[in-house]
């Protein structure tokens, strides 16, 4: 069969890999009908379809409705105000309303809305639990060890709130309509569009009507293309059209490989005596090992409710392909620390996102003709604060600011027809943002010595506390997150206990929490570059590790019918849209597009 004959080829080429199974078919099964994989101009179903777009002009549209999209139209709206100037400002969202796909922890750095709307308070901004208590432990088996937070460090999170960040992303969206921005939720933007020059002409939403085996349906309509003097995409981690620029502009020429690492939230309402409004709890250490990056968060909101917001995060630079993030989260909820706080409560939520880890290093160049990328697109989060959202509104700010400058200047000769603000990012240089990324450039790389997570909590509270982050040398990450993974043979599989139904949950009760609901009749927007790749490598190198690291159940390997050998099922309507996949897939063969605009999970202030 063709598919053992390429692994058999695979193991000629790499004598380290070691073949567990392999599918003895005929020919290997279809899995990806997307477009992107299989072009519509060579499929015979297409023929005498109107492929026609209709155009809109604007001056800047952006292109996701975070903290950084959001806050970049804001500020440009308010510039235009101050200095009496029309700016058409249009920005797209791929979820059905704002804020519908914004998932954190989390603890919110008040210093970049201070300065977006010094008033946030009167103007009813969902801030409504300010840090009354912080509390850092290591974990053990059945113990925790408290780990004094000295002042200076960056878990200190005297001054922050505690906040749903889902809900305060819909306060940004009314904040941004309310001063003229044109938003667009249920419009997911699937492809850039360029000038002759090579510069960003700006986006086309994606087309509907297609039916999931890639024909068009009798309702097919094209999507909208949009046109702008500068395009800002803030997609969030990992955005898909953001690799596609890394590529085209050579972005990440001279920066590290970016690192990643996957979150899982609940949200719970638990018995009031054991709520403490204000409370900030992290953990390290147990269920992951001292080589696997990760830790823990519980927070307790006011809102009304006795509510807390509980969640893991396990760095995707982990090594064995039997971890699976989802049940260590699980496990972690039965420590004698943090099971009684749940007891006799009730979960009401759940979801999962990637967070992005590299820092300082990992931050590509920033602007490009026609463009920019702003907040976590580029990785612009501080990974031993675990925050990003601060920064990532500064960004926003100071990219508004910069193309401000250049609409409005009627003088301004471009060697470009889409705009290059390269001002952007030499302001970003001299801000704030670029000296806090800075100085906490070294923590999370300094994990990777042979005492693990434990080396970097010493580097922390030698180097950073002493010199902060004043020493003269910058530690490098090993690599991209998927070439750390080992093969299975060299792994220990991972026995994770049953899930009980009142602490501990099963994956697919799981995800019917995150509200996400995709139209089934269209193609899998997880498209395999290779349909024969997941067989024939990623199972028998490395045990299927895509049924493990996937938050959601969207892959799973099934017998073929005939007995022998397995094949991929991509259940695509259970994508919570976190990215773990396109980025831990071993042989980065899953690339993630956007699905119909308005698919995905629908929290509710996650």
């Amino acid at each position: 069969a063709r598919q053992c004959f390429r692994t058999l080829r695979l193991i000629d080429c790499h004598p380290s890999l070691h073949v567990t199974r392999c599918a003895s078919t005929a020919s290997v099964p279809r899995i990806t009908t997307h477009y992107t994989i299989h072009p519509r101009d060579k499929d015979k179903r297409w023929e005498g379809v109107n492929m026609e777009r209709f155009a809109e002009e604007a001056d800047v549209v952006i292109v996701g409705g975070g903290p950084a999209g959001l806050s970049a139209a804001i500020r440009l709206k308010q510039l235009a105000a101050e200095h009496s100037k029309e700016i058409r400002v249009c920005l797209v969202e791929k979820a059905s309303q704002i804020g519908a796909h914004t998932l954190s922890g989390a603890c919110l750095e008040p210093r970049s809305l201070q300065e977006l709307f010094p008033d946030w308070k009167e103007r009813g901004a969902p801030l409504n639990t300010p840090v009354t208590e912080d509390k850092f432990g290591i974990l053990t088996k059945n113990s925790r060890i408290p780990v004094p937070i000295l002042p200076g460090l960056p878990m200190v999170n005297h001054g922050n709130y505690i906040v749903r960040l889902g809900h305060f992303v819909s306060w940004l969206g009314e904040q941004a309509e309310a001063l003229g921005v044109e938003l667009y939720p249920g419009y997911a933007a699937a492809e850039v569009l360029f000038h002759e020059d090579g510069s960003v002409k700006g986006i086309a939403t994606n087309d509907v009507g297609i039916q999931k085996d890639g024909a068009p349906k009798a309702t097919f309509e094209r999507g909208l293309e949009l046109h702008a003097k500068v395009t800002v995409f803030a997609e969030g981690c990992h955005g898909h059209l953001a690799k596609q620029l890394y590529k085209k502009y050579n972005l990440r020429e001279k920066c590290q490989p970016q690192s990643y690492g996957i979150g899982l939230k609940e949200l719970w309402t638990i018995d009031e005596k054991k709520w403490k409004p204000g409370r900030v709890e992290h953990t390290v250490g147990w269920p992951l090992d001292r080589h696997t990056y990760g830790g823990s968060f519980l927070y307790h909101l006011n809102e009304g409710e006795p509510l807390v917001a509980l969640g893991f995060v396990v760095g995707l630079d982990y090594q064995n392909p039997y971890l699976n993030p989802f049940r260590e989260f699980q496990r972690w909820k039965h420590h004698p620390s943090v099971q009684p706080t749940l007891e006799g409560g009730t979960r009401i939520a759940y979801g999962a996102r990637a967070l992005n880890e590299g820092g300082f290093q990992s931050i590509p160049k920033l602007t490009f003709p026609g463009g920019l990328l702003i907040g976590c697109s580029p990785g612009l989060m501080n990974v031993p604060k675990i925050k990003g959202t601060h920064t990532a509104m500064k960004s926003g700010m100071l990219a508004s600011e910069a193309i401000f400058s250049q609409i409005i200047n009627e003088n301004l000769q471009s060697k470009t027809i889409g705009l290059d603000v390269e001002e952007y990012e030499e302001n970003l240089k001299k801000s704030w943002v670029w000296k806090e990324l800075y100085a906490v450039r070294n923590i999370r790389p300094s994990c990777h010595s042979v005492l693990g997570v434990y080396g970097g909590m010493i580097y922390t509270g030698v180097f950073y506390w002493l010199l902060r982050g004043m020493e003269p040398w910058t530690l490098k990450h090993p690599g991209p997150d998927f070439a750390q993974l080992k093969p299975a043979k060299d792994c220990t599989p991972i026995e994770y206990p049953k899930p009980d139904g009142k602490i501990s949950f099963d994956l697919l009760s799981s995800v019917a929490l995150s509200g996400t609901n995709h139209e089934h009749d269209q193609p899998a927007h997880l498209t395999l570059k290779d349909d024969s790749i997941p067989v024939g490598r990623n199972l028998a190198v490395f045990d299927g590790p895509e049924q493990r690291f996937c938050p959601a159940g969207v892959y799973e390997y099934i017998p073929l019918e005939t007995g022998e050998g397995s094949r991929l099922q991509i259940n695509a309507q259970n994508c919570v849209h976190c990215k773990t996949c396109d980025i831990k897939d071993p042989s980065q063969n899953i690339n993630w597009v956007v699905p119909e605009g308005g698919g995905g999970p629908a929290y509710n202030g996650m």
